[in-house]
């Protein structure tokens, strides 16, 4: 026989815009690419990149990297936010992105991510991404391992 435990999951709150600010300090990497966090909570991130030419290829798309990195942001973001006690961190251990639609340089990426799974070693989230005209541009899930 088996026993069973439950995972207390944080009680849902919504972050203040300088707690959000803080991600940008915790991770360069993401502040350099210029990706903003417009909110945060342990269910929903949602942020943004806007497209410059230094994130493009040879022709004006968008480096995939930079949609990838836009994904990750996102779900370490939740991730972080649902750490069971204990947890001295994140990362990501696994990702995948399906590109769908091309994105231009001049464009506004919009990352919404949600969880698909939050348990006490694992979680997977799922970041949708479009275009500032809605269209989808990505589907990125990635699964993160609590250290």
């Amino acid at each position: 026989m088996t026993q069973s435990t439950q995972t207390s999951q944080p009680t849902q709150t919504e972050l203040s815009q300088e707690q959000i600010d803080g991600f940008g300090d915790m991770v360069q990497f993401t502040k350099t690419l210029g990706v903003v966090i417009e909110s945060a909570s342990q269910t929903e991130i949602i942020g943004r990149l806007p497209i410059t030419r230094a994130l493009t290829n040879h022709t004006p798309n968008v480096h995939g990297g930079a949609i990838m990195s836009l994904g990750d942001a996102l779900g370490a973001i939740g991730a972080f936010l649902n750490m069971p006690e204990g947890a001295a961190g994140t990362t990501t251990i696994e990702s995948k992105t399906n590109f769908i639609k091309p994105a231009m340089d001049g464009d506004t990426l919009i990352g919404v991510s949600t969880p698909l799974s939050r348990g006490r070693r694992l979680s997977v989230w799922q970041t949708e991404i479009t275009r500032g005209d809605g269209e989808r541009v990505a589907m990125v899930t990635q699964t993160q391992i609590y250290l």
